[in-house]
């Protein structure tokens, strides 16, 4: 064999005469834990990686843009001057007193009855007076002080009276009437006197006075009234509460460079008054409004957002780890949570804030915005919400949205035709207000087993204005009830063993609401106030609470009015209403106190245990002998 023919290397690799298997190292890193915490610590003894991630990062890498150095914005700010409640004309807005004194506020005369108000502010209100005459009683001969207490005396009540009834059946209140009958003075009786609009005095009906001491007595009258007008806010007209809605209702008006703006408070249940809870409202202005102001200039400086744990802007500081976003976990989901993130943790730093002092009880907008780089470039900023195009790309924070109006019953809702300026309002309210004591509480309750909606008054007002128990005073009724009923005769025997009961009776203090239909539609359903039959004299059991006896306290020869509560106001849980003075100061330092009403959240169903067509025994358990005792 001869020795075969010496093939060069480059051409045996090229046709492929003999195969080949190519083999290489890679160089890798083993770390010597399994923990890349010390990894992700950027030390700062390590400046190679930190320039390294800088890099990665695109620190290094310039951009056409320059930071904001001024922005000159103009704003346009108003006070709301005009106030109107649902049922009431337009009236002015009081200056200096906060919103919320303003649309809570609630008569004190809700009854027409005994006591349209209660017997502490009468007596309050008598011992004010009898301090205001005491220079001119010491002065004079005359016996002032006795002749006003027998013309406005306190009246005491008649047991005998069934009308008398909640003044007479408490002990307490009883004994309180007693003490002062006779003795002290009716001040609201002075005061109504002075207030019917005939031009009374104080000085009428007062006998042996001198001349000299009617300007003097006239002169305290006025005073007087002035007094009581001041101490309590009361509506000139009709309140705000709606009681078909169980909220309160109004609309101010501001002037604009844009118009009148008129705002509406539609679902105001009571409580803190805040911006978000108006809408604009284009259907009916109120007018009246003053002049716009002039929009005011302003230049400032924008400074970075900041914010705690914000992540740092350079690698070389250390951040303080105060807040931990790592341990945030949202789910996918959760949009809000995931766009708080990616801004903290990506945008955070592309953020500036100007600062723009507003008083407060305006409506202000900014009409320009105007930003100067540290390149002397100027940029007019648009609103976001004045994008055109994408509808996502119209964006708004803080501003109020216009008022839907229904298309008709069963509708949807028809946006409204006129674009809405966009607006943000600091509504004039209370830094802070103190609450007084639940002089009412009423909880609007379902009964799925008797089928009906009850109002039940667990506390109510005394006629001395104190808060009781309405299940207390329910007793109370009941047992003077039944001491005016003479006693039964005695009658035969029953005959059976067992008696047929048409309905039992549940307390006073629940007040029955029956559904009932709307008109002419027959699928929508309102809430009535009924009245259950007395478990003593089967008269018709009235409810104690102003909250409930909506319509009943009329002149005559007014007749009594129904009430109807919306059904979707009395959800599956219930909602619980309380009437409570309160008090606060205004920016003068002026003190405001009124009587208001909030709504809140119920605590669940309830049962009564009513029950119809049901028997009764008539005998006695048997003896022991056998025999079935009568």
């Amino acid at each position: 064999m001869t020795e075969p023919a010496r093939i060069e290397f480059p051409l045996a690799l090229d046709e492929r005469h003999e195969p080949t298997v190519g083999i290489w190292n890679r160089l890798e890193g083993r770390p010597r834990t399994a923990d890349f915490a010390a990894a992700l610590r950027a030390e700062i003894r390590d400046p190679l990686w930190l320039l390294t991630r800088q890099w990665q990062l695109g620190e290094f890498r310039a951009s056409d843009a320059g930071s904001p150095v001024t922005a000159t914005y103009s704003v346009a700010a108003a006070p709301p001057t005009r106030y109107r409640p649902p049922a009431g004309p337009v009236e002015p807005l009081p200056d200096g007193r906060p919103l919320e004194s303003v649309a809570e506020r609630r008569s004190l005369a809700f009854r027409f009855g005994p006591d349209p108000v209660s017997f502490d502010l009468r007596l309050t209100m008598g011992h004010r007076w009898l301090k205001m005459i005491r220079d001119l009683q010491l002065a004079a001969v005359e016996d002032f002080r006795g002749q006003y207490v027998a013309r406005y005396p306190v009246a005491l009540p008649d047991p005998e009276d069934p009308a008398d009834t909640p003044r007479a059946a408490h002990p307490q209140v009883w004994a309180t009437l007693q003490a002062a009958a006779g003795r002290q003075m009716d001040g609201y009786l002075l005061y109504r006197h002075l207030k019917d609009g005939s031009g009374h005095q104080a000085s009428d009906g007062i006998v042996n006075v001198l001349h000299l001491h009617y300007a003097e007595l006239n002169a305290l009258g006025r005073e007087f009234t002035a007094w009581f007008d001041a101490l309590i806010d009361q509506p000139a007209a009709a309140p705000a509460w709606d009681p078909a809605r169980l909220e309160h209702r109004f609309s101010v008006a501001a002037a604009t460079p844009d118009g009148e703006q008129v705002l509406t408070a539609p679902e105001y249940p009571g409580g803190e008054l805040d911006w978000h809870a108006f809408s604009v409202d284009h259907r009916e202005p109120l007018g009246g409004t003053p002049p716009a102001p002039a929009p005011v200039h302003r230049t400032v400086f924008p400074t970075p957002v900041r914010f705690s744990g914000m992540p740092l802007p350079r690698w070389w500081a250390v951040e303080d780890g105060r807040t931990n976003f790592a341990a945030v976990r949202p789910d996918s989901t959760d949009l809000a949570r995931l766009i708080f993130l990616e801004f903290a943790l990506v945008y955070s730093n592309d953020w500036y804030q100007l600062p723009c002092d507003l008083p407060s009880g305006t409506l202000a907008s900014v009409r320009g915005l105007c930003v100067t780089d540290v390149f002397g470039m100027k940029q007019w900023i648009n609103p976001a919400a004045t994008a055109t195009g994408d509808p996502r790309r119209r964006w708004s924070m803080f501003t109020l949205d216009p008022v839907e109006v229904p298309a008709g019953p069963g509708g949807e809702p028809v946006p409204p035709a006129v674009e809405s300026p966009r607006y943000l309002l600091l509504p004039p309210g209370a830094p802070a207000v103190a609450d007084g004591p639940v002089l009412e509480e009423v909880l609007l309750v379902r009964d799925e087993q008797a089928n009906l909606v009850w109002g039940l008054e667990q506390t109510v007002r005394t006629a001395t204005g104190e808060p009781r128990r309405g299940s207390e005073m329910s007793a109370e009724s009941t047992a003077h009830r039944r001491s005016l009923q003479d006693p039964p005769a005695p009658g035969t025997p029953p005959r059976a063993a067992v008696a047929y009961r048409a309905m039992n009776s549940v307390p006073e203090h629940w007040i029955p609401f029956i559904a009932v239909h709307t008109g002419e539609d027959r699928r929508s359903v309102r809430l009535q106030r009924a009245a259950m039959p007395h478990a003593v004299d089967r008269t018709s059991v009235r409810p104690r609470t102003e909250l409930l006896r909506e319509g009943l306290d009329v002149l005559p020869p007014a007749r009594p009015r129904s009430y109807y509560v919306n059904e979707e106001e009395v959800p599956q849980g219930g909602s619980r209403l309380t009437v409570a003075f309160n008090r606060t100061r205004g920016e003068d330092g002026r003190v405001t106190v009124w009587l208001s009403a909030r709504r809140g959240a119920g605590r669940g169903e309830v049962s009564s245990g009513l029950a119809f067509d049901h028997l009764v025994p008539t005998l006695k358990p048997a003896a022991s002998d056998g025999t079935m005792d009568r």
